[in-house]
């Protein structure tokens, strides 16, 4: 019998006004100052202070650091180890969507781990040997799950090139799922990232890692997202309160069995033409389940019953077909194109090559050549 590890947080607290929690858990540690990793947008639009506000009121010192792109690269975490070191915090916040999370994880781990400065060096599974800095994470997208992984990317613009890093010593300590801090999100965002976790959650039930543990959460979280996420883009409360814990709970089984070729070819995507990831996922998400369709058992029939789809009396064909079209209507319905204009076709190898390398791939359940890579991401031109 195989045995399967489980990484998670230490702690975690979920519902409208969590963040109230954070002085407490500051106070509790006994940290002086923390660094608050955030990204322009949410500072501007005052979302970020929703959080500072409260350390300032409890008397904890903060610096803000918003230096991060919506792809995060390379120089977004080496400027930020530099500005950590400089500003004398004892803790971090990181508040956003992934970009703010797996800068703040790039960050942590090279400030107690200082030999990983190069952070290309950190691709794939690096063996780092100290946890990051104590990290308390506050998304403000239902769509990562970063705050709940033990996985960050990072892109190498002088590569072309978006590359993943899994670190089970990443992973932040305290995750505070609080879905006020989503309310802002215009629909746009709502939708992509949305759509991101219900690619994390059928790319987790259906890779080739995934087991019973990570079966109940990614199907679980599946049932959440096909009934809150249309909800959720409205602005509904139940809608993002339903969609914060979906991107939680898939992201708790995702970051222990891994992923698939969408997520392969969406980092590809965004690396190239700087495509927003949860868009990229959407995309290619029904075409990657119907190249895997025939490999994955009976798990489409449950992600058709996942969707309210009746499945009594249907074929294997039927149900699969049935799960994809789910996929692609809810993916429709929330504003995501089926079409990506500036692709290209000579950039067709590259991408496939990109993404054929990219560390996500092994996971598919189905082996894919880079024929088999083009004819997928044609099917966006």
């Amino acid at each position: 019998m195989a045995v399967n590890r489980f990484v998670l947080n230490g702690m975690s607290f979920h519902g409208h006004g969590a963040i109230n929690e954070i002085p407490g858990i500051v106070k509790g540690k006994g940290f002086k100052k923390a660094f608050v990793a955030s990204d322009p947008d949410l500072v501007k639009f005052g979302v970020t202070n929703k959080v500072t506000d409260l350390l300032a009121e409890n008397g904890i010192e903060f610096e803000v650091y918003s230096n991060i792109k919506p792809n995060p690269t390379i120089e977004n975490v080496q400027q930020g180890v530099d500005a950590f070191k400089a500003s004398g915090a004892d803790f971090m916040i990181t508040i956003g969507g992934g970009s703010s999370m797996d800068t703040g994880k790039g960050i942590g781990i090279i400030v107690n781990n200082p030999e990983y400065y190069d952070v290309r060096s950190l691709e794939g599974v690096a063996p780092t040997k100290n946890r990051t800095v104590f990290t308390i994470a506050v998304p403000t997208t239902g769509g990562t799950g970063a705050e709940s992984t033990i996985n960050y990317v990072i892109t190498d613009v002088e590569k072309r090139r978006k590359f993943v890093c899994v670190d089970p010593n990443d992973i932040p300590d305290v995750a505070v799922v609080d879905p006020d801090m989503m309310s802002s999100m215009p629909k746009g965002l709502t939708a992509s990232t949305g759509m991101d976790a219900l690619t994390h959650a059928i790319e987790g039930y259906t890779t080739k890692a995934a087991w019973t543990l990570s079966d109940c959460l990614d199907l679980e979280a599946i049932k959440l997202i096909a009934k809150n996420l249309r909800k959720a883009v409205q602005n509904d409360p139940d809608g993002r309160e339903g969609m914060a814990l979906a991107q939680y709970v898939t992201a708790m089984a995702y970051s222990n069995v891994g992923l698939g070729i969408a997520h392969s070819m969406a980092h590809t995507l965004g690396a190239v033409y700087d495509t927003p990831h949860g868009v990229a996922c959407a995309m290619m998400l029904p075409i990657v389940m119907e190249f895997n369709k025939d490999y994955t058992g009976e798990k489409f029939k449950a992600i058709a019953e996942a969707f309210d789809v009746d499945t009594t009396g249907m074929s294997a064909d039927e149900y699969r077909k049935a799960a994809i079209d789910a996929v692609q209507q809810l993916s429709i319905d929330v504003g995501i194109p089926t079409k990506l204009e500036k692709l290209r076709e000579e950039d067709l190898p590259f991408l496939c090559e990109s993404a054929a390398a990219d560390a996500c791939a092994p996971g598919n359940p189905r082996e894919a050549s880079l024929a088999d890579y083009e004819a997928m991401f044609r099917k966006l031109m």
